[in-house]
């Protein structure tokens, strides 16, 4: 019922860009998104909800020392019901993302609850996440109710949700629309084709979430600050970050809806894991000025530990006394002469920890070091023989990727290419052949005609 503008929580909206940039030549669209209510977490009856407690084993995000938290906040989960539903229904005719009144695509994966209503009428219940917003507030955000219905409908269905019956309401839900502009306008560095030094990230290339506008952000300011030293860019490639799969996607392919980065999304996922992120990334980031000495320091430590730990696998023999009647407990095969500790580590049901806990041999010469090494050597060993069949299609690939594209190249000259083809190539400009086979419409056929022509 209420339509203001409005930037960032808190904000006022930023007026004039979108015009100012479309009036030099870009092309701008809308998008759409929406929040849920926040709620005060004091006036919840959780004795009618399901405890999600956190992780037992607490890993955290950094990989340098950083302090464990003693205690944790659990979530929970509730459902809607017919009740809530019908309550909600009275005032669809009255939501401006469910009605049409605000026209741009929403995410695909995360819909209102007026659209699950509707598109799963089925279903009788929905499933909602009571989330804590932190440590120093009370103020809970209810994900999977995202909502543009009137604030007195969201309150009156909200009632209706099991352990909601006293709810108060801090804020309700709401809609926005907003202008992006799609991303196909950038080069890999993020900076605009059409203005020299000038930058996007975040939403206004099309993306939705906290990670996707950080990542970029990071790459954009890494990339300015090359820029005005005269430095060459910094292009991660899909093989080396999921920043990089983000990056390459919205480039190539564009995005008419709101992008989120899943990890379906790259076809290097055995190369792209968390547990190696250090390993890949740290000695760029310390190269370009961003990760210090005793960041870099640690990864050089890990792998000389996982290498260490990898040779003496490799180089171990365990006799059969040593370890059948472990593997009787867990009904695998024992072994009838000596093998390779690596040889048993590669059987899908053992782990290193459990060769760690029942070989009296290998807890003497591993158990000094840190675990993250351990598990790093043991992953490392059971995954080789994929890991090494990625790596060798990266090479693969790689080749056509270090096949350049000059900026200045006609691709109206070459007839073979259907006009499909010719659009795009114009529009994108990709830099080289690898990123030119990557662009939504551009077929295998237009890859070899452009390959004959650069060969001549």
């Amino acid at each position: 019922e209420k339509r203001f503008g409005g930037g960032r929580v808190a904000e006022k909206a930023a007026t004039g860009i979108t015009e100012q940039l479309v009036s030099l030549g870009f092309e701008s669209d809308r998008l759409k998104t929406g929040t849920p209510p926040r709620i005060d977490g004091r006036s919840l009856d959780y004795s009618k909800m399901e405890e999600q407690k956190g992780d037992i084993e607490i890993t955290g995000f950094s990989y340098l020392d950083q302090p464990l938290p003693k205690k944790q906040r659990s979530c929970w989960i509730s459902y809607t019901n017919s009740t809530v539903h019908d309550i909600l229904k009275t005032g669809f005719d009255r939501s401006p993302m469910f009605a049409g009144r605000i026209e741009g695509t929403g995410p695909r994966y995360c819909p209102s609850i007026e659209d699950k209503i509707n598109r799963f009428a089925e279903r009788d219940r929905h499933q909602l996440f009571i989330e804590p917003e932190g440590w120093n507030t009370v103020e809970i955000y209810v994900n999977g109710f995202s909502t543009s219905l009137p604030e007195e409908v969201q309150y009156e269905a909200l009632r209706m949700v099991p352990g909601f019956e006293k709810v108060k309401m801090f804020r309700p839900g709401y809609a926005i629309e907003y202008d992006y502009f799609p991303p196909t306008q950038l080069r890999f560095s993020l900076e605009t084709k059409l203005i020299q030094n000038l930058f996007f990230a975040g939403q206004i290339n099309g993306t939705t979430g906290y990670e996707e506008a950080a990542c970029q952000g990071l790459m954009a300011g890494i990339n300015a600050h090359l820029k005005i030293n005269e430095k060459a860019p910094f292009v991660l490639k899909r093989s080396e970050a999921y920043i990089g799969v983000l990056i390459d996607d919205l480039i190539n392919k564009g995005t008419d809806e709101p992008y989120r980065m899943f990890t379906s999304r790259a076809e290097f996922r055995t190369l792209l894991r968390q547990d190696n992120a250090d390993i890949r990334l740290t000695p760029k980031s310390f190269q370009l000025g961003l990760a210090k000495k005793e960041r870099m320091r640690k990864v050089e430590q890990k792998q000389k530990e996982v290498t260490a730990i990898k040779q003496t696998l490799s180089e171990l023999s365990i006799e059969p006394g040593e370890i059948n009647d472990f593997l009787q407990q867990i009904s695998s095969s024992p072994i009838t002469e000596k093998q390779k500790a690596e040889k048993i580590l590669l059987r899908p049901s053992i782990e290193l920890k459990d060769l760690v806990s029942n070989v009296l041999r290998i807890r003497e010469k591993l158990e000094t070091y840190p675990v993250e090494s351990k598990e790093q050597a043991s992953i490392q060993i059971k995954y080789s023989t994929y890991i090494q069949k990625e790596k060798d299609l990266v090479e693969k690939m790689s080749q056509m990727e270090e096949l350049q594209i000059p900026d200045s190249f006609d691709y109206r000259k070459l007839v073979s290419l259907g006009n499909e083809a010719r659009e795009k190539l114009t529009r994108i400009r990709p830099a080289t052949l690898g990123q030119a086979s990557r662009i939504s419409g551009i077929n295998p056929s237009d890859v070899q005609i452009l390959m004959v022509y650069m060969g001549r």
